[in-house]
């Protein structure tokens, strides 16, 4: 009798990991078959400067936006994550140097990128923030194009990008946002300018960076990924909610917050919150206290 029960146990659980290797492997395919998919999108053009003012604002954005923390300071990129589970992920050279862009990138490559997530040869950009960055305003992106074609060359070879399970399975029930290209409504036109006088409207503008780690509605949620912690709620219901407006100044300016506690720059990128000016930081706290 034990036997039998053994017997059966022992085919069950061989069934649950066949039907669950198979699974697997559908999901792997179909993120296989989603990373070399071909796009193609009318090119645009922008009205790129490259004088003092347009370089000036385009390293500000670029230091705001979030690119210095992915492609490191210098934009030569890096490793962002390599664990077995969830794979390696590795953030480009956006630089004309070894390992970096190819010396024919052109503006309309750039636009491809920021505006649609997809790389010059038309396949999706893989962990890339397109969804964030194609509602930079028109003037905003060009001056972001314009000083990244400044920046000097630097040699640095990445690995390629290789997804694990972990990244696989998350990404198709859509837990990891791997593919921007997916997200983004490409019809939808740039505008032409930014506000940029002190208030909500701006600080609608500037939360769009925020808005990839606390959502859509600012809420937060679940972890972005295995072994980070949950992302907190950033509205007036949340714990920041609670802050005066000096005190979210201070506290994206230090990454300490009200109570003492110091964040770490991994989980909330206050290294580069502080390089906002303070009217951006002002009006984001008020669109943020508006939820």
């Amino acid at each position: 009798m034990i036997i039998k029960i053994l017997k059966w146990a022992g085919i069950t659980l061989l069934s649950v990991i066949a039907l669950l290797g198979a699974g697997y492997g559908l999901i792997a395919m179909n993120i296989k078959n989603r990373t070399v998919r071909q796009y193609n999108f009318d090119n645009e053009v922008l009205d790129i400067k490259s004088d003092s003012v347009t370089l000036a604002r385009g390293k500000h954005l670029v230091a705001i936006k979030g690119c210095q923390d992915c492609h490191s300071k210098d934009l030569s990129g890096r490793i962002m994550m390599d664990d077995g589970a969830v794979g390696r992920l590795s953030a480009s050279n956006l630089t004309g140097g070894k390992g970096g862009l190819p010396s024919d990138y052109s503006a309309t490559d750039w636009i491809k990128a920021l505006r649609h997530g997809i790389d010059k040869s038309g396949q999706p950009l893989i962990f890339m923030p397109s969804h964030e960055t194609t509602l930079l305003s028109e003037q905003d992106m060009a001056a972001i194009i314009a000083y990244c074609q400044t920046v000097p060359d630097v040699d640095h070879e990445l690995p390629p990008i290789n997804l694990g399970p972990v990244a696989n399975v998350m990404s198709y029930f859509d837990k990891m946002p791997l593919f921007s290209v997916e997200k983004i409504d490409h019809a939808k036109p740039m505008v032409a300018r930014a506000d940029t006088v002190e208030g909500i409207k701006l600080g609608e503008y500037l939360a769009v960076s925020c808005s990839g780690c606390h959502r859509a509605d600012f809420k937060g949620g679940d972890p972005l990924a295995p072994g980070l912690p949950p992302v907190p709620d950033i509205t007036s219901s949340g714990n920041p909610g609670k802050w005066t407006q000096q005190q979210f100044l201070q506290t994206l300016r230090s990454g300490k917050t009200p109570d003492g506690h110091q964040m770490k720059n991994d989980d909330m990128p206050w290294q580069m919150t502080a390089q906002y000016e303070d009217k951006e930081l002002a009006s984001l706290y008020q669109f943020l206290h508006s939820r």
